[in-house]
């Protein structure tokens, strides 16, 4: 890993958060800069917002790579959905788009990803030897796989279709406060959320992110899950810490980028490295 602070962005619904992290530790050297997400978030409005906490932090961080985070299944840089974000982002060569307009290597990865590496990097589910489901409770439900410290990306597990529902629309934090849903009454669709997810998976641990993870006394207890069920640790940092990790971890690693024949043509061109 990199020796100098690595930055990670968080792109969000409502704001734009950034900070640099020691990798070394899983921790910001210095204070976040959040900024507002632009009403009208498009990819070049939310780049120049982006643009502006790079150059805040540019002292810190030297010609290292960038993570960023997005709300969006991202496959090999293009941003493939738009949850909370202009649908201009469908189909978008997101990551091309950020390096041409930063002029550095960037990482782009799903919010719930990185915070999904976070955890198990420097959190609740730090150094875990199994599989690791993560899980982000709010306005939907994120999920992130980690095997063996191995993230499987875009599980996007919040859209699974339960009892002929989208189970979003049914167990996200987001629903409990739109029904104005006590703890008590919450946890049944919790209960069939998780119980579903598990015996699809089989995890040795969930780990539960988003920000009601911070009352989870008030429902984790009262799950009854045959995997450990515990609250996420690193809150709403987990996102700006994983995408750093996963940025260094591109420059050591380069992920190979499949070079797709065209539609009905089953071959496939051999695998280019990027970067």
């Amino acid at each position: 890993m990199a020796d100098n602070a690595v930055l990670g962005i968080d792109i969000g619904g409502s704001g734009i958060k950034g900070a640099p992290v020691d990798l070394a530790k899983g921790e910001f050297t210095s204070k976040r800069l959040r900024i507002d997400t632009p009403e009208e978030s498009t990819p070049a409005r939310v780049a120049d917002v982006v643009a502006q906490i790079v150059e805040h932090f540019a002292d810190q961080i030297g010609d290292g790579p960038i993570g960023i985070t997005i709300p969006s299944v991202v496959t090999h840089g293009r941003t493939r959905s738009a949850a909370n974000i202009d649908k201009a982002w469908v189909d978008c060569e997101a990551e091309q788009l950020f390096e041409d307009r930063l002029g550095r290597d960037i990482y782009l990865v799903n919010d719930a990803d990185a915070a999904g590496v976070a955890e198990v990097r420097y959190g609740a589910a730090k150094d875990h030897p199994g599989l690791v489901l993560m899980t982000t409770l709010g306005t939907g439900i994120g999920s992130a796989i980690i095997h063996r410290g191995i993230l499987v990306p875009n599980s996007e597990l919040g859209h699974l279709e339960i009892d002929g529902h989208d189970a979003e629309s049914q167990a996200s934090s987001g629903v409990k406060d739109q029904l104005g849903l006590s703890y008590e009454e919450w946890v049944p669709r919790l209960q069939r959320y998780y119980e579903v997810v598990e015996a699809l998976l089989w995890p040795d641990l969930i780990v539960v992110g988003g920000g009601v993870s911070k009352d989870s006394d008030h429902f984790l207890p009262h799950l009854r899950l045959k995997s450990p069920i515990v609250p996420a640790r690193l809150r709403n940092k987990a996102g700006i810490i994983g995408a750093a990790w996963l940025a260094s971890d591109r420059r050591e690693h380069p992920e190979p980028v499949l070079d797709y024949a065209a539609p009905g043509d089953p071959s496939v061109s051999e695998e280019k490295s990027k970067h």
